[in-house]
């Protein structure tokens, strides 16, 4: 008997690594489940990372063999480019609508790479944070899943490019495609809405903006990786070299003006990041500016070796301002250990912006139940609404995959009541 794929036991919002892992579980365990992911390929922020900490391995493998494990399991059903536009109804039959944005081509086999060069209309490339371009017909990277080319939705209506298409030596461009409406109903929903990178404009004394060499710790992690704007070579936007590296901790975190809260894994990141310029300009000298160094548990042992490397330079003190001073950045910093005020001169700035909780950003289709900075409550245990990973409190990815999991068994529990 085949399954209806328009009823399914668990409804999950997010194809990060929460979501993935949630769908999996639940799967693995004999639910049927509807992934359903706005952008056009699974992985979230992750999928954008060089490498996780403390291991320092690349989350490809992870994420490969979760996608394997969706492939061989009929219980998934996956949804990309997906938006849920109304939820209505309560457990167990929950009612969401779900917009599906076209993707613009077909699922045919057809290798576009070579012929793809040639497209004459780019736009800037959100998965690599605007730091490159990319054509507007695309592949999204290359462990997408599911595993399709794509047209970019502002090149529909251009001529230069509808003209361009007309040459498909491959058949699968389809610049007919309309959007659809479907509704599919759940016994619960979990909610792995996952996080933002906090807005690095309203940081307008850290010089995000007024200098194309301070950037975010997510951009840094692109600009690190083999297939980002720079294939990993780790050098400033602006074409200076790079001798000197700063990390600015705590940028909009723990301060009531941005966000209140610290977001727990910001310090292992930055940690981590410095390693990637030890790797790669072994020369080069690094500094951290932090209020404290949080790095509970296993992580102490990573924060210590980091510590003991005569290159990397930790000052505690919250920066006040980056300001361009001739061919530098000048970070000033008072020294809360010192009382001094410290003012050293950099190549490049990465700034530790914060994790925001996506659900704080966006209008969820649901009336959930958000503590005052976004994050989900999960206060009744017979709730079919529950958030999953980051979408609960800030936390790394080992922490996200536990929490993954326990979702799973919530989505159980829910289904057998039903």
């Amino acid at each position: 008997m085949s399954q209806d794929k328009t009823a399914f036991d668990l409804i999950v919002v997010g194809g990060g690594v929460a979501g993935i892992t949630t769908a999996i579980e639940a799967a693995e365990a004999g639910l049927t489940v509807a992934l359903v992911e706005k952008e056009p390929t699974l992985g979230g922020r992750v999928a954008r990372f060089h490498h996780y900490f403390p291991k320092l391995c690349p989350p490809s493998c992870g994420l490969e063999i979760n996608y394997r494990r969706m492939r061989g399991n009929p219980n998934v059903t996956v949804f990309t480019l997906a938006n849920i536009e109304k939820v209505e109804g309560d457990a167990p039959n929950i009612q969401a609508t779900i917009k599906l944005t076209p993707r613009y081509t077909k699922p045919v086999a057809f290798d576009y790479t070579e012929w793809a060069e040639s497209c004459p209309v780019e736009f800037d490339d959100p998965y690599n944070y605007g730091m490159a371009k990319r054509k507007a017909l695309f592949y999204p990277w290359e462990n997408a899943y599911p595993a399709q080319w794509m047209v970019d939705e502002r090149a529909i209506g251009n001529a230069e490019f509808e003209e361009w298409a007309k040459g498909d030596p491959g058949g699968g461009i389809d610049l007919t495609q309309k959007e659809e409406t479907i509704t599919i109903s759940g016994k619960s929903m979990a909610w792995a809405t996952g996080w933002t990178p906090y807005d690095p404009a309203n940081l307008d004394l850290l010089g995000f903006g007024t200098s194309p060499d301070v950037l975010t710790n997510v951009m840094f992690e692109r600009l690190s990786a083999p297939n980002g704007p720079t294939k990993g070579e780790l050098k400033a936007p602006s074409g200076r070299e790079v001798k000197k590296v700063a990390f600015v901790q705590c940028a909009g975190s723990r301060d009531e003006n941005h966000l209140p809260f610290c977001s727990g894994i910001c310090c292992a990141a930055s940690l981590k990041q410095a390693t990637y310029v030890r790797d790669k300009l072994p020369d080069a000298e690094i500094h951290m500016f932090y209020i404290d160094v949080r790095t509970p548990g296993r992580l102490e042992d990573f924060y210590q070796a980091r510590q003991d490397d005569p290159q990397i330079n930790l000052h505690r003190g919250k920066v006040a301002k980056v300001e361009q001073n001739g061919d530098g950045l000048v970070v000033t910093a008072e020294n809360t250990l010192t009382g001094d005020t410290e003012n050293v001169t950099v190549d490049l700035v990465v700034l530790a912006t914060g994790m925001q909780p996506t659900a704080a950003l966006n209008t969820l289709p649901i009336k959930a139940n958000l503590d005052e900075n976004g994050f989900f409550i999960q206060d009744d245990e017979a709730s079919a609404h529950y958030g999953v990973g980051t979408a609960v409190r800030p936390c790394g990815v080992a922490e996200t995959l536990q929490d993954a999991t326990g979702a799973a068994m919530k989505a159980l529990q829910m289904a057998r009541r039903s």
